[in-house]
């Protein structure tokens, strides 16, 4: 059986939030792969192309993570890659009841495809990729909200 999983979304920008479930995930599963998605709800800050070329920087020395862009639903993009798991993060029961029925209807449509959730470390509950982007738009500097090394002008 693969043991890969893919972990969606958006990540405009990845976040600290986001790298702690990559490696989390990277106890479970051989690979991680991190499907860069365009949610056309969200006010963009970064292209796609350059959202996958950030994460694939974070990542560079680990060949077991990569970000691949999609378009279309989640489950048929795992699909497409012959993947049984999703890999989810959690901060809060807001995002746990968000995440439970996008899995009750992949279970539906995919019935293959097993959901993993799994809960954000503590320190990181409060930062999301809204929060950075509204810091750069009143001029804060988000860079310890960020992974290591990152600097986002080289991605805008």
């Amino acid at each position: 059986m693969n043991r890969d999983a893919l972990f969606p979304g958006s990540f405009d920008p990845f976040t600290m939030g986001h790298k702690a479930i990559v490696d989390q995930g990277l106890r479970l599963f051989d690979r991680v792969i991190v499907g860069v998605g365009a949610n056309t709800d969200k006010r963009g800050l970064l292209t796609v192309e350059n959202r996958v070329r950030l994460i694939n920087d974070i990542y560079a020395g680990e060949q077991r993570v990569m970000a691949m862009p999609y378009h279309g639903l989640t489950g048929d993009f795992c699909r497409s890659l012959g993947l049984s798991f999703l890999l989810r993060g959690m901060r809060n029961t807001v995002d746990y009841e968000y995440e439970r029925g996008i899995m009750l209807v992949n279970q539906r449509l995919f019935p293959e495809i097993t959901t993993v959730l799994l809960f954000t470390p503590p320190e990181y509950v409060a930062v999301s990729s809204s929060t950075i982007r509204e810091l750069l738009d009143f001029g804060h500097d988000p860079t310890e909200l960020m992974p290591k090394n990152i600097d986002l002008k080289n991605y805008m």
